[in-house]
């Protein structure tokens, strides 16, 4: 996905840090405007309806993420490449929370104009966390669908432990919350609890 600029990126960025601070139902175009600083008019003539402007900010986060994902489980194998995501996702969130809390706010909900796009992006990140899980517990990832709903939980929990981190304890080293999600899992995904 290329590189959003120009007036697109004004909007964009008023888009997000609205739907931070009310969420994305209470956002509305003219508000968008106004945060952006662009005319009502070229605010429509970027996205036609705040679903536009939504589905694209999500698309292009969701994007940037699979990306960040799969660079780092490149040359990772098992639970290395497991612990390789969970740090990564949780350096996104620290880079960019208010997208983070955008998209944990909207993650269940089905009724959105963009529920299509954003379930693709997410399966493609997911996929990454899923691949590391099959070579972790090689012997139960490929059957039944368990390998899906473990990564979703591994994703699902590295989110919501990065806002909590985030949001409610800022000065806690990023390194203790890799080591809290993974030992949550450590467990079910590591074959020898303690060893990484």
């Amino acid at each position: 996905m290329a590189q959003v600029t120009g007036t697109k990126r004004l909007i964009f960025d008023a888009a997000l840090a609205l739907a931070a601070e009310r969420g994305i139902s209470g956002t509305t175009m003219d508000d968008v405007a106004v945060r952006a600083g662009v005319a009502k008019g070229s605010l429509y003539y970027n996205f036609a309806s705040k679903d536009k402007i939504f589905e694209g900010l999500l698309s292009e986060g969701m994007a940037a993420l699979t990306e960040a994902l799969r660079s780092a489980r490149t040359g990772l194998h098992g639970w290395a490449a497991i612990e390789a995501l969970v740090t990564t996702l949780l350096c996104r969130i620290a880079g960019n929370t208010a997208l983070a809390k955008v998209m944990a706010g909207d993650i269940f909900r089905t009724d959105r104009a963009w529920q299509e796009t954003s379930f693709a992006f997410r399966h493609q990140a997911l996929a990454e966390f899923a691949a590391a899980i099959e070579e972790a517990v090689p012997n139960e990832a490929g059957t039944g669908g368990v390998t899906g709903l473990m990564a979703s939980s591994v994703f699902g929990a590295t989110l919501m432990a990065g806002l909590e981190w985030l949001i409610f304890e800022p000065g806690r080293p990023q390194p203790e919350v890799v080591a809290a999600v993974l030992a949550t899992f450590s467990g079910r995904l590591n074959p020898t609890p303690g060893i990484r």
